[in-house]
């Protein structure tokens, strides 16, 4: 038996193995092949699974469609071949490949390769979603923000030997700034109208996107594990607002909503060429529904957010993040979601037959009193991108989940580049009331959070956040989760370092919920 490890990294593949189907997978020819982007697999159903690929290359045939041979196998050796097929791989979407397999047993371990062009993928490892009535146990990763530039990425590398059913990306897959790095192999690809910090043309999305995916840390862990994946601002750029521009951008880099919606159309179209997602893609429209639901039998339901398609813009006008609390209390007209996105959020709580209600989403949801930044005047400052700038509607959802007595409710984040693990209560103000939800908000796999303001945030929390039982933003990695019908654990898994492509993991904090409470607990 191969281990997950090997798998990884094309054992089986150079191996030479010959299986049965519509197509022989012969063993590839030296050199790259179309296959240097990896494999992945994500949006996991009872039934069914998301397979992705893209070829990428030289050559004449770059202009033509390609044919692309996939198979399904239940051992990682393709000895026993359950499904198998052929797609075609478009240049209009730049040879990505979305094989919707269905017909699938439930909550079952699969491998999946691909053939094209006379090679062979490396192999992936999936794994389909409970049957509907299942409750059982179900482990998973949550991970977000990943700055190339910034560093590298061990925490993927640690990630990928965990024992996972699948993964919940939060947004931030790729940073659309310019070129600018301390290390020679982490800059950033040239885009093509490079000195405006941002991406503008579909090649440009395309190319960062396909830097990304070349790192050998996050193919495994694609390769892994099935992923599902949600989008946050820098997939397109930096605290957009449904069709409007970053407020601090001037000059050739502002653009009018016109503009932005062709820029918006571009990043999101590279964006589906890039994930292993389910969704219905118009080349050319600056639109595309990605708010889903996935239900892991009983025992949990994941309902996945846009924050960033649908909101109104940032209150208050303030540039960057940071701005008065007023601001945001006063925002009553504000959204994240919009207003069809939180009613299919509201319907698929109050109908849950789930122990676990899960709202993934991107940006935190707990209200947090920040050190002024500049130490002047006010000294306590919002982040106004996050909830406390939409603090109406935060009301608005979590007095729904208590009169709706949803069960369980728990809220995922990500986006800020720290760990934070906090109750949320319907007046922050009042933290020894029974709180309505837990939030647990991962930090991030590369991106960086301002080493100077980890110790005051620290010292701070205990009188200005009372409600945040765990804060931690010196250290990068992801969060590891595990529930069964009782418990819900979550482990802080971080890296020693960044400055290296491997570094040891280790668990810095561990908090449990009980089923029934909404009460974090160390553990």
């Amino acid at each position: 038996m191969l281990t997950r490890r090997h798998v990884l990294t094309g054992a089986v593949v150079s191996a030479g193995i010959i299986a049965t189907g519509p197509a022989a997978f012969a063993a590839p020819h030296s050199g790259p092949g179309p296959f240097t982007l990896g494999v992945a697999s994500g949006d996991p159903l009872p039934d069914g699974v998301i397979l992705w690929t893209r070829l990428l290359g030289s050559g004449g045939w770059t202009r033509h469609p390609v044919q692309v041979s996939w198979q399904i196998a239940r051992d990682e050796r393709f000895r026993h071949i359950v499904r198998s097929g052929r797609v075609e791989a478009r240049p209009e979407l730049a040879h990505s490949v979305h094989v919707d397999a269905r017909g699938l047993e439930a909550g079952r371990e699969y491998f999946y390769r691909f053939r094209a062009l006379g090679e062979v993928s490396p192999v992936g490892r999936t794994k389909t979603a409970p049957a509907r009535n299942a409750r059982g146990h179900l482990s998973f990763g949550i991970v977000n923000c990943q700055d190339f530039q910034n560093g590298y990425w061990p925490a993927y590398r640690a990630l990928a030997d965990e024992n996972l059913d699948v993964v919940l990306h939060l947004g931030d897959y790729i940073y659309e700034y310019d070129p600018s790095s301390r290390y020679a192999d982490r800059r950033h690809t040239t885009p093509e109208t490079p000195g405006l910090s941002q991406l503008v043309t579909l090649n440009d999305y395309r190319a960062r996107h396909a830097q990304y995916k070349s790192d050998p840390a996050l193919q495994a862990a694609h390769a892994a594990f099935p992923w599902i994946v949600t989008w946050d601002d820098h997939e397109t750029e930096n605290n957009y607002a449904s069709l409007v521009d970053e407020i601090d951008d001037t000059g050739a880099a502002h653009q009018s909503a016109q503009r932005f919606a062709r820029q918006r159309a571009a990043a999101y179209q590279a964006y589906y060429e890039h994930m292993p997602i389910r969704a219905n893609l118009r080349p050319g429209s600056p639109d595309l529904r990605i708010f889903r639901r996935f239900d892991y039998g009983r025992l949990a339901r994941f309902n996945v957010l846009d924050t960033r398609q649908y909101r109104t813009d940032q209150p208050g006008g303030f540039s960057g993040d940071f701005g008065l609390f007023e601001s945001g209390t006063a925002n009553s007209t504000g959204t994240l979601t919009g207003a069809e996105q939180e009613h299919w959020l509201k319907g698929g709580l109050d109908n849950s037959p789930a122990t676990w209600n899960v709202i993934a989403q991107q940006v935190m949801m707990s209200r947090v009193k920040f050190p002024n930044p500049a130490g002047t005047t006010p000294p306590i400052l919002a982040n106004l991108d996050q909830w406390d700038g939409y603090a109406p509607q935060r009301t608005r959802l979590l007095t729904h989940l208590k009169q709706a007595r949803v069960a369980n409710p728990i809220v995922l984040a990500g986006d800020i580049h720290s760990t934070w693990l906090s109750e949320l209560h319907l007046d922050f103000d009042h933290p020894g009331c029974t709180p309505v939800a837990v939030e647990f908000t991962a930090t991030s796999i590369s991106s960086d959070f301002p080493a100077a303001y980890d110790a005051p945030i620290k010292a701070l929390n205990p009188t200005l956040n009372p409600h945040v039982r765990y804060f931690d933003g010196s250290r990068r990695g992801y969060l590891r989760c595990s529930l069964d019908a009782g418990t819900w654990r979550t482990d802080a898994r971080t890296v020693e370092t960044i400055a290296v492509r491997t570094a040891p993991v280790t668990t810095t904090a561990s908090y449990t919920v009980e089923a029934g409470s909404s009460r974090l607990h160390t553990s």
